[in-house]
């Protein structure tokens, strides 16, 4: 037992400075490079203000039609329009209108992001498997690490604002498109494969004729998911000073007021419905042939 308690001990001793070589990474990054994180936050932060002012540009009811023709477009279903026209006019009854559509812009563009590099890299980790062996550790890390520890380094190298929420955001909800879209491409059945191939298709032809239309699903089911994850960082941008449903949230959690913070939970609930609706892919029934004049056929 002595031996054990002296390893213990020295173990305690000698602790790796890993926090501390992290601490000095990120200084070296601020002192370093100044410039380029403002501007990179300053990009980002256009971006997301310039989608929230041509949100907020149209009137309340307008954008509510127009978001109700985009679901019967879509999906072609009037009880999900129905669904959609209802809850959005309970959202603007609670008074969350505001903080739902600067919501959906932080939404917008943290998915529009996880998908421009989603999307390539996991089209590449299913062509290559070295870079899926490398890739499947960072993902993991990306979705286990609590979240509050890269918003820190994230808070110090862009600011206060909507702009470290954004890339928190990001960083949650990558690994959900990087996955299922290495998944549907990997899944793609190889006798698809060998009939384009056979027809002399190249390399890209392969790409965009057979296996992104084969894999769409999938991937459809990754932008899904990434949509929620964004929405499920909203609170947690909010503490970083990021605008929309998070904040009432917080104000309730800090003044333990319940009427507040269920309501705006019941808008983001809302928010993250309709956009999962809207984004599910529509069941196509197939058509059925015409009956032939005569009834029973040539036969």
């Amino acid at each position: 037992m002595a031996g054990l308690d002296a390893a213990l001990a020295w173990l305690k001793l000698n602790k790796l400075l890993l926090g501390e070589a992290i601490a000095r990474f990120v200084e070296a990054l601020t002192t370093g490079a100044p410039e380029l994180f403002s501007a990179i936050s300053e990009v980002l932060g256009q971006a997301i203000l310039g989608l929230t002012a041509a949100l907020f540009w149209f009137h309340p009811l307008v954008l509510l039609a127009l978001i109700a023709g985009l679901a019967w477009y879509l999906q072609r279903a009037i009880g999900l329009v129905v669904f959609v026209v209802l809850s959005l006019l309970l959202v603007i009854n609670l008074g969350y209108w505001d903080e739902t559509l600067e919501t959906l812009a932080l939404v917008l563009c943290a998915t529009l992001t996880c998908v421009l590099l989603g999307v390539p890299l996991g089209i590449a980790a299913a062509h290559r498997p070295w870079l899926a062996a490398g890739l499947r550790p960072l993902l993991d890390l990306m979705q286990t690490i609590p979240t509050f520890v890269y918003l820190i380094p994230t808070l110090i190298l862009f600011g206060l604002g909507v702009v470290p929420g954004l890339i928190s955001t990001v960083i949650f909800a990558l690994p959900a498109p990087i996955r299922l879209t290495t998944l549907g491409i990997a899944s793609v059945p190889k006798p698809l494969l060998e009939a384009g191939e056979a027809f002399g298709a190249t390399r890209w032809q392969l790409l965009w004729k057979v296996e992104l239309p084969s894999a769409m699903p999938n991937i459809m089911a990754g932008i899904t998911q990434c949509i929620m994850l964004s929405l499920s960082m909203v609170v947690i941008a909010a503490l970083v000073g990021a605008d929309g449903l998070g904040k009432p949230v917080v104000r309730a959690l800090n003044s333990v007021n319940i009427a507040d913070g269920f309501e705006a939970g019941l808008a983001i609930v809302i928010v993250a419905i309709v956009l999962d609706r809207l984004c599910k892919q529509r069941v196509r029934t197939p058509r059925r042939a015409p009956a032939k004049p005569g009834g029973q056929g040539d036969g």
